[in-house]
């Protein structure tokens, strides 16, 4: 059995790292903070919305993988979709990036642990 990092250390990492690359990052929901999954909103520049998470990738080992509605440039779509994802598991943690390449900070975050 592989360890994995505690989730309310890998967001705080992740918040941590965002801001101090001039990016904005924002808890827009608190989860479990040992066990809970991560659903990330990446946006650029407060467009281009985007969902990922933690996952099997297509080569079958971890990944960020994408999730989300269909018609993302719908904002109450985004606001819908996460709210909804957070009334099913009330340990999701829902984390917003805004910066420039948000997946790579996200992968990059979390699977050095």
């Amino acid at each position: 059995m592989i360890a994995r990092l505690a989730s309310g250390l890998i967001v705080n990492a992740l918040v941590r790292r965002v801001n101090a690359e001039g990016g904005s990052a924002m808890v827009l929901a608190r989860g479990d903070a040992e066990a809970g999954a991560i659903l990330i909103l990446a946006l650029e520049r407060g467009g281009n919305p985007r969902f990922f998470e933690r996952g099997i990738g297509p080569e079958g080992v971890p990944a960020l993988v994408r999730s989300g509605p269909l018609d993302p440039g719908d904002p109450g779509e985004v606001s819908d979709y996460w709210q909804r994802r957070r009334a099913r598991d009330p340990d999701l943690w829902v984390l917003e990036l805004d910066i420039a390449d948000a997946e790579r900070f996200a992968a990059e975050t979390i699977f050095s642990g």
